[in-house]
């Protein structure tokens, strides 16, 4: 009986460890995603670098959440100095590469047009990557498999499923990313159109009580007339 209990007892073990060495797998790696918010001041061009590899897929998303007109100029220029994509005065927009070329993409964003006016941008670049699939993490997990008599669970359904959950939980995260700059804007522009209306509103009412004070003047000024009528 003690026996049993200890194999019971080394399997959950064994097991524990294998699920923190999936844990691990499926974090090791550099993060492909870059998300940036920054203030691009008026008459200035702003550009940022990403690295990619030959044959992935990059997807490019950009937002002005902030700023007069909300809008702003992008490029998107390949390693090779080719512009592949260029957007003139526009609030958003979403852009992919398929597939990418070994070197530094390009990525500015045009303010040069605006005077006087400086916006607030938010990007963010997502690396689809070839190479990261499941060859390197299969290796890593047949290193850390198990006999069958210890685990009975099948590290492939076990992988399968904890990499599906975390590539939702990942696009999940970018989601939340993009409706977070979305909300940013809207109250940027509510925030912009309550100062318009209660700036109009104190305007109006400053002139109805102008208007109000000089008619009470006019009347009181015709029956205070003190000049005698000869009848």
């Amino acid at each position: 009986m003690h026996c049993e209990r200890r194999m019971m007892n080394v399997e959950v073990c064994l097991l524990a460890c294998l699920i923190l060495t999936v844990g691990l797998t499926l974090g090791v790696g550099p993060n492909q995603n870059r998300e940036f918010t920054f203030l691009l001041p008026a008459g200035t061009t702003e550009c940022f670098y990403q690295t990619t590899v030959r044959n992935d897929s990059m997807e490019v998303e950009y937002q002005v959440i902030a700023g007069s007109g909300l809008d702003v100029g992008f490029a998107l220029i390949s390693p090779s100095g080719y512009r592949l994509i260029s957007d003139f005065r526009r609030s958003d927009g979403i852009h992919m590469v398929d597939p990418t070329e070994d070197g530094d993409y390009r990525l500015c964003f045009d303010n040069s047009f605006s005077k006087l006016s400086e916006k607030m941008v938010f990007f963010e670049v997502i690396i689809h990557s070839q190479s990261s699939g499941g060859g390197g993490r299969d290796d890593q997990w047949a290193d850390a498999a198990m006999p069958e008599s210890i685990v009975e669970y099948k590290l492939k359904d076990i992988l399968v499923r904890m990499d599906t959950v975390y590539w939702h939980l990942e696009r999940s995260r970018q989601v939340l990313t993009v409706l977070r700059a979305f909300e940013a804007r809207d109250r940027y522009l509510l925030e912009d159109n309550l100062w318009r209306v209660s700036f109009w509103s104190c305007l109006n009412l400053l002139v109805m009580l102008t208007v109000a004070a000089t008619q009470i003047y006019t009347l009181r000024g015709l029956f205070d007339n003190t000049k005698q009528v000869c009848t």
